[in-house]
């Protein structure tokens, strides 16, 4: 069973760590006076932030033991992702599931995040959110007030609807789906497989997006699921950001396209494409757990609220 984690009000105090690489100083700086003085938010720092070992925030337990203690400590309500880069997946064998499915809140990020999204949802039942991160989407300078504005689904119960009212939707193959929300990035999706985290699809609306991966690196991640059965298995597929997904050589390459034509159609899976979740300004943030209608025909996906609201 899924549990939604608690709202927030103004006051409330959330943590901020990086599990993965290390932020940007000046921006992660700029994100924590956004969640300071436009969220009304107190902020506790995890001790790795300030933290380098090499391409990571610091050792594999620091990094652990700032997850945990953000979720042991009662007077958080959230623990919020400074960034991505690289290094959940080394992290998440050892992750106490016990102590997070005893103390549940709100837990957010994406990109490298994805890896530790499926891994405490299916070990704990835990709703997280897919949502963009403070150092490299919110703390910039140029952030997109759309952007921002997704962190204000946390104070509030409400479902929504993603349109075109927000960016054009392409169908990809016409019908009618409903489940539970799964997915995020592509690559750390793919890394999941044959390991105690492998992501579940099953009648699962997936969706995907990515970054910096060329046509036929796409190919090889969508190949491997399909091979999973995680695309059979999956009710629907929502195609998302793949920003910068394009060939260095157009000459010897396919399309990425032709890539999803191949995949993503031919599963026979209802699909839309061309929703700004990911690595893209504006970035919306999506509830991972929570069910969602996706209708071709009407090129919109309604998604149930990812918290419940506060006693």
């Amino acid at each position: 069973m899924n549990h939604k984690p608690k709202a927030l009000q103004k006051g409330d105090t959330v943590g901020v760590i990086a599990p993965a690489s290390p932020p940007e100083s000046g921006t992660l700086q700029n994100a924590l006076l956004f969640l300071e003085n436009e969220l009304g938010l107190q902020v506790k720092l995890g001790r790795s932030l300030k933290t380098r070992h090499g391409y990571l925030a610091g050792e594999d337990r620091a990094r652990l033991d700032d997850l945990h203690d953000m979720f042991s400590d009662q007077n958080v309500k959230a623990v919020i992702c400074a960034c991505g880069g690289f290094g959940t997946g080394r992290i998440a064998a050892d992750i106490d599931f016990g102590l997070i499915r005893s103390n549940p809140k709100i837990f957010w990020g994406y990109s490298d995040i994805t890896f530790l999204h499926t891994a405490i949802h299916q070990n704990t039942g835990l709703v997280t959110f897919h949502g963009p991160m403070l150092s490299t989407d919110v703390g910039l300078e140029d952030a997109d007030p759309l952007t921002k504005a997704s962190y204000h689904q946390l104070f509030e119960e409400t479902e929504f609807t993603y349109t075109e009212d927000i960016s054009p939707l392409e169908v990809l193959t016409d019908g009618r789906a409903e489940g539970e929300l799964a997915g995020g990035n592509l690559s750390l999706i793919t890394s999941t497989l044959g390991t105690p985290f492998e992501i579940d699809t099953k009648d699962k609306l997936l969706f995907i997006e990515d970054i910096d991966e060329e046509p036929y690196q796409i190919d090889r991640m969508l190949n491997q699921l399909k091979m999973a059965g995680k695309l059979s298995d999956a009710a629907g597929i929502l195609v998302c950001d793949f920003h910068k997904c394009e060939p260095k050589n157009k000459e010897k390459s396919l399309t990425l396209e032709q890539v999803l034509n191949d995949y993503i159609v031919k599963s026979g899976k209802p699909a839309l494409k061309g929703f700004k979740i990911g690595h893209c300004s504006p970035s919306f943030a999506v509830p991972i757990g929570v069910r969602a209608v996706m209708d071709t025909a009407a090129k919109a996906v309604t998604i149930e609220s990812g918290i419940s609201g506060r006693e």
